[in-house]
């Protein structure tokens, strides 16, 4: 399978402004950028052909090639990284069987997760899209809930049937559970990460769809694939004794750069 990763970035987010921009210390002391550490996650990916970051602002664009990435510039207009991906897929005219969209706060992506994503839809015909789910130990889950307890929001979570078929992701914790769980115990509840693979038809389709109400509750893009019908594989992946985390608020930097020095990630 040909398969193109992009990498969507915009300056003007609503949380976080300039968030591709950031730049994080690693395990060695090296500072990089978020788009740079997200660009080379992509890269670290085994059987992919291309990889581009997709953006709209001139910074962004001019940090990408200063480190040798290859850059789309998409419109201001997209309305998520999806319509990003989308606008990138038709301006490149080429052809690929799997479209990558590796979204440019997650610079912990392990390879794998993605490896294991393009296997997971190649393996599963029937779907349009898959996306990888990561169950969260009892520390991870705890950060969640400590998240909605100050009101902000961190990441997402997943719930799906027994094909591994999308039944819901939120920005709440779901499904709920009472229980208390020790740190390394696991828990009910699945962290959505965000990385997707989609058909190119699916994609291309996509921005044309119409935004329902759940996406604009919940502010997620994969949701407008679900209420349009539409079926989103997801793929179980492992940590490896990895830790993951998004960088969603300017509280996350810390705890990203901490989980880089703990993993040794320069």
């Amino acid at each position: 399978m040909s398969v193109l990763i992009v990498i969507p970035a915009r300056y003007a987010s609503s949380r976080y402004p300039g968030k591709p921009l950031v730049e994080l210390t690693g395990a060695t002391g090296e500072r990089r950028t978020l788009i740079e550490r997200s660009w080379r996650a992509a890269k670290s990916v085994a059987g992919v052909d291309r990889v581009v970051v997709a953006t709209d602002d001139d910074r962004i664009k001019a940090t990408a090639e200063g480190f040798g990435a290859e850059v789309v510039m998409t419109s201001v207009e997209c309305a998520n990284g999806t319509e990003r991906c989308a606008e990138a897929q038709a301006a490149l005219g080429v052809g690929y069987e799997v479209v990558v969209n590796l979204q440019g706060d997650a610079p912990l992506t392990p390879h794998w997760f993605v490896e294991d994503l393009i296997a997971g839809l190649r393996n599963a015909p029937e779907m349009e899209l898959a996306t990888p789910v990561l169950q969260c130990d009892g520390a991870t889950l705890n950060s969640l809930l400590d998240d909605r307890k100050a009101g902000r929001v961190g990441g997402t979570t997943a719930v799906f049937a027994t094909d591994m078929s999308a039944l819901y992701f939120s920005k709440e914790v779901v499904p709920f559970t009472s229980q208390t769980y020790a740190a390394e115990a696991p828990t009910p509840v699945y962290h959505h990460v965000g990385v997707y693979a989609y058909r190119p038809d699916a994609l291309a389709a996509y921005p044309a769809w119409p935004t329902g109400p759940l996406e604009t509750l919940e502010g997620l893009e994969q949701l407008r694939f679900l209420e349009n019908g539409r079926k989103i594989l997801c793929v179980e992946v492992e940590a490896r004794g990895r830790e993951f985390w998004e960088l969603n608020n300017p509280q996350d930097v810390p705890k990203i750069e901490t989980m880089m020095r703990k993993m040794s990630v320069e």
